[in-house]
């Protein structure tokens, strides 16, 4: 089981395998949303509706994703952009992460 982090706690971002990807500074952020035990699907799909703009059937697929693939990639942009998305995922009580993209 995934680690549950408290508010206020740092930002969890992914390791990369390759040196590659994260030191290339043109190559995007992603936020990756994690499958957890916790959350009824309907909620993962409100809060993707609610935060992230996304119209009912995006969300609904994202959130399929989550339960059925265990992630799904929710947004990307800056780093800062991300860590803000991320915190906020963690703010609704879901376990999200950040990664540079490949």
């Amino acid at each position: 089981m995934p680690p549950v982090a408290a508010l206020g706690s740092p930002v969890e971002t992914e390791r990369t395998a390759t040196p590659e990807a994260t030191a290339d500074p043109d190559l995007p952020w992603i936020t990756i949303v994690h499958d957890d035990p916790v959350n009824l699907m309907s909620y993962v799909t409100y809060v993707f509706e609610s935060y992230f703009g996304f119209p009912e059937p995006e969300a609904n697929r994202l959130m399929l994703d989550v339960h059925h693939k265990g992630r799904a990639v929710v947004s990307s942009g800056t780093r800062e952009e991300m860590e803000r998305d991320v915190q906020a995922m963690h703010g609704y009580g879901l376990w999200a992460t950040l990664r540079q993209d490949r």
